[in-house]
C-alpha cells in the first residue's frame, strides 16, 4: 500500500502540504489513468498494477493531515498488513531542499504531524517512507508556508520531484525499500576543494633566530 499524505480540498491542490498527494497522482496516471477512484477507509483509494509487483493500493487519506492515522491504520488492519513490509508513505517535508527525495526504513516523525499520527495509531515507527523537500522555509510561519502553493519558478522543481519520488515508490514495490534507499538516496557529488598554495620553507641561516608566527611572551616574574 502506497499512501501520499495532504489535505482534502479545492483550498489545498497543489500546495506544498499535498506533495504527496501530487506524487500518488504521478502513480495514477503511469497505471490505472481515468480509472475510477473508491471512497473507503477514510480516504480516496485506487488500485493499480505495478509491472514486478502486482496489485498495489494508493490512498489519498481524506481526514486532514493531522489523523492521517486513522484513515492509515484502518486499511491496515482491514488487509492484515505488516507495516514495515507492506506500507510505504509519502510525505512533504520542510528540512529538505527542493525537489530532493530521501527515503528511510523507520525512524522518527520528525515533527511533521503525518507521521507523528500514523505512527501512534499504528504503535510502531516501522514503516518505509519518502519524504520529498519542500524547502527551504522562507520567511513567515511553517503553518503559512507548508499552506502556501509553490510559485511559477518552483514548479518545475517540485513536478521533477515528485515524479522522482513516484519512481522510488515503484521500486519499493518491486525491490523493497533496502533497494529503494541505494537507488534514489544520492547526494550531489562534492565539489574539488582548491588545493592551497604551499609557500617555501625558508631555513635559517647559521646564526639567525628563527621565525616566529607570534611575537615571544616576556617572562614578568
Amino acid at each position: 500500500m502506497i499512501v501520499g499524505l495532504g489535505n482534502p480540498g479545492r483550498d489545498y491542490v497543489r500546495t506544498r502540504h499535498n506533495a504527496g498527494f501530487m506524487a500518488l497522482d504521478k502513480l495514477a496516471d503511469r497505471h490505472a489513468p481515468g480509472a475510477p477512484v473508491r471512497q473507503r477507509f477514510h480516504s480516496s483509494t485506487l488500485d493499480i498494477n505495478i509491472p514486478g509487483a502486482g496489485k498495489c493500493m494508493l490512498m489519498k487519506p481524506l481526514t486532514f493531515m493531522n489523523r492521517s492515522g486513522l484513515a492509515v491504520a484502518e486499511a491496515v488492519n482491514f488487509f492484515k498488513l505488516e507495516p514495515a513490509e507492506d506500507l510505504l508513505v509519502i510525505v512533504d517535508e520542510v528540512a529538505i531542499d527542493l525537489g530532493t527525495i530521501r527515503l528511510r526504513a523507520t525512524g522518527s516523525a520528525g515533527g511533521h504531524n503525518g507521521l507523528a499520527d500514523i505512527e501512534r495509531v499504528l504503535t510502531t515507527p516501522d514503516y518505509a517512507r519518502c519524504r520529498v523537500g519542500i524547502g527551504p522555509q522562507g520567511m513567515g510561519t511553517r503553518h503559512d508556508f507548508v499552506l502556501a502553493r509553490f510559485s511559477e519558478d518552483q514548479i518545475p522543481v517540485i513536478e521533477a520531484g515528485v515524479s522522482k519520488a513516484a519512481d522510488a515508490a515503484e521500486c519499493w514495490a518491486t525491490s523493497g525499500i533496502t533497494t529503494a534507499m541505494n537507488t534514489f538516496n544520492t547526494r550531489p557529488p562534492k565539489a574539488d576543494t582548491p588545493k592551497l598554495k604551499q609557500e617555501p620553507n625558508h631555513t635559517a641561516e647559521q646564526g639567525e633566530a628563527p621565525r616566529r608566527d607570534t611575537p615571544e611572551v616576556q617572562d614578568n616574574e
